[in-house]
């Protein structure tokens, strides 16, 4: 199944930072609690939330903040999303979200993210998703040049998963990582990829056109999707 949606391409990735930002803040204007807004790590949503951690124009007070994936280190480690989004999106003293619910790394890999789980389905309040009643109101989703999107890396075990909500991922990446899986990143009502990059063309291509064989073609939303590219990830 192709992942179209809405595409917008912007000059460049500060650009593109600031139109995510913008987007963000629009859909949390109104929002009503819960308003579950699941966060990706990496330079371009660091761009966006340190931009929306300036603003005064915004109630976070509905809103209850996830993350779709983690390096399995602790939360004050440099490489931690955890963290960056601390640095960032809550560095500015204007979003004080409802909740702020953060990939524990103090066991083990696997009773991490059973513990996560856990961690969802209370949230949700159901042990089985309903597609009429997705898990997520917001999900921010990066791509890699080998097409890998949250820590869905190509050629590991994870990507068969379609009973858990989250997994570890022990191989495939210089460190351990934690991640959603296809079920929970799927659950939302909007899905916002964010691309920048010349070397990420190619796998935004081949994942919008529907590749299965790269982890992100075979994501399937069951909500809406916009596409925020830099003219580089868009092939110019």
């Amino acid at each position: 199944m192709k992942i179209t949606g809405t595409t917008e391409i912007l000059d460049d990735p500060q650009a593109l930072a600031a139109r995510a930002a913008d987007v963000i803040a629009d859909v949390l204007r109104g929002c009503a609690a819960p308003f579950r807004l699941c966060l990706s790590g990496g330079s371009t949503p660091r761009g966006a939330y340190n931009l929306l951690s300036g603003r005064n124009d915004l109630d976070w007070d509905c809103t209850e903040l996830f993350f779709g994936d983690e390096r399995f280190v602790p939360h004050d480690n440099a490489d931690s999303n955890y963290r960056m989004a601390r640095e960032s999106l809550l560095a500015g003293g204007t979003v004080h979200p409802r909740a702020l619910l953060a990939m524990p790394t103090d066991g083990t890999p696997q009773s991490c993210a059973d513990a996560y789980e856990e961690i969802l389905r209370q949230q949700y309040g159901a042990s089985l998703l309903d597609p009429a009643v997705p898990l997520f109101d917001l999900m921010l989703l990066g791509l890699g040049p080998d097409g890998h999107t949250a820590s869905l890396i190509p050629g590991q075990p994870v990507l068969q998963e379609r009973t858990r909500w989250a997994a570890p991922v022990p191989q495939g990446r210089d460190e351990v990582r934690l991640t959603l899986t296809y079920p929970a990143l799927e659950s939302s009502k909007l899905t916002l990829f964010l691309v920048a990059g010349a070397d990420k063309a190619q796998a935004v291509a081949r994942v919008r056109s529907g590749d299965a064989s790269l982890p992100a073609g075979a994501l399937q939303p069951s909500g809406d999707v916009i596409w925020l590219l830099d003219r580089a990830a868009a092939g110019g």
